[in-house]
């Protein structure tokens, strides 16, 4: 009996060899197998595993316990089925957005799936201060098609409650309830404060009750309104990209909930790009051309998502009352006040909890790093306040630039 089949356990790169070769059918009999822990990220543990003399790889992902950012945080490894299942559902949704999963192994709890080695992660790239064309258009078209179409809009509604059952998330989404919505606007011991932004936080967020009442509402509309099927961690971290070509990852947070999430944690990670690009390009007009380049990505995700949004809705709308005359401006309406929040939310809380972004941590210039901070703080919690103005991606833009000339 193969100790693959005995019961769970947290495999090694030597275990992963291992496994390669007796359990998985991606390799032929003479392949030279060579293996690589590469996770970077708060939770899983990744391996690369290549055969040296054809030059193929694939990647064997593999979910513990606990999450590696911190043993507090017990998270099921049946989030691994759910990040299995919902990429092939994706593939399905918008073919050629999403990494091919190859098998799903329940016993190890490991995912294998397509090699984008010849992509990089788009964070990376944005922090080389790399452009990318086609992503506005790329990531709209996901979005839309895997929100719009796993609504009660556009699916049989028995059917879509069966997915909001299957992909119940509860460990993860209490992650988020508490890293998103709630200790980032108080002094949370958890939190991890940049000495220089702490008097601001402490004046402009966690004593300002209005904030702390919107962020309630909010943390309450995330938990309890199952609408679309949410990719739940859609970050430029989880995100491969090359030129022509861009690949989501890591759904593993997936759940039912607003679809505005999705689309505000786009926007949010893009922002932070630009105030890396305002803090680190040295060259004035490289730093004007390629903030602008994220100024005019930024626009194009929020409008070409609305744009497709209205697209999508004529083609497949199914639900009778959803066709009723103004319930579609309505539906969007209320995305885009949520799209608003969420960036808001995640515009603070990646500065002020536990998990951070190296666009901003990596800026060397501690003064540099502090306005940075402060910036995002007051955009986010402007967008948060105002989310109900806040109609296209140059009302977005226009928050950013207001902020960028009020903190100096």
């Amino acid at each position: 009996m193969s100790k693959f089949t005995m019961g769970y356990f947290t495999m090694k790169e030597a275990d992963v060899l291992d496994y390669a070769t007796t359990v998985l059918d991606c390799f032929d009999s003479h392949a030279v197998l060579s293996c690589k822990e590469i996770g970077d990220g708060n939770l899983n543990y990744v391996f690369r595993v290549m055969d040296e003399k054809a030059g193929k790889s694939i990647i064997i992902k593999q979910a513990g316990p606990c999450a590696r950012i911190s043993d507090e945080f017990k998270v099921s490894p049946d989030r691994n089925r759910i990040e299995s299942e919902i990429l092939q559902l994706q593939h399905r949704l918008a073919e050629g957005f999403v990494p091919r999963v190859f098998k799903y192994d329940p016993i190890m709890n490991c995912c294998v799936m397509e090699d984008l080695s010849d992509h990089v992660i788009m964070r990376r790239a944005l922090m080389e201060h790399k452009k990318f064309p086609f992503f506005a258009d790329h990531i709209t078209t996901f979005m839309t098609k895997t929100l719009l179409l796993t609504s009660d809009v556009m699916m049989d509604h028995k059917a879509k409650k069966e997915l909001v059952k299957n992909f119940t998330n509860p460990e993860l989404c209490e992650i988020t309830e508490d890293l998103v919505y709630t200790e980032p606007f108080f002094d949370c011991p958890r939190n991890d404060v940049f000495p220089p932004t702490r008097g601001y936080a402490e004046k402009e967020l966690w004593s300002d009750e209005a904030l702390l009442l919107e962020t309630a509402k909010l943390k309450f509309e995330f938990m309890t309104n199952a609408q679309s099927l949410l990719h739940g961690d859609l970050h430029t971290g989880s995100i491969f990209i090359k030129p022509d070509s861009t690949k989501v990852i890591d759904p593993e947070f997936a759940f039912y909930g607003p679809a505005g999430y999705d689309v505000g944690n786009v926007i949010a990670n893009l922002i932070f790009a630009y105030e890396n690009a305002e803090a680190t390009i040295e060259d004035q007009q490289e730093k004007i051309d390629y903030k602008g380049w994220l100024e005019e990505t930024i626009i194009q995700v929020m409008d070409l998502f609305v744009d497709k949004f209205k697209e999508l809705w004529k083609e497949h709308t199914t639900e009778r009352t959803a066709k009723y005359k103004g319930f579609d401006a309505y539906y969007l309406n209320n995305i885009i006040r949520d799209t608003a929040a969420v960036a808001g939310c995640e515009l603070c809380r990646r500065i002020l909890g536990i998990a951070h972004v190296k666009d901003i941590t990596a800026i060397e210039d501690l003064e540099k790093r502090a306005r940075a901070e402060k910036i995002c703080l007051s955009v986010g919690k402007t967008f948060i306040l105002q989310r109900e103005k806040l109609k296209s991606g140059r009302d977005f833009m226009s928050v950013v630039k207001d902020w960028e000339v009020k903190i100096k």
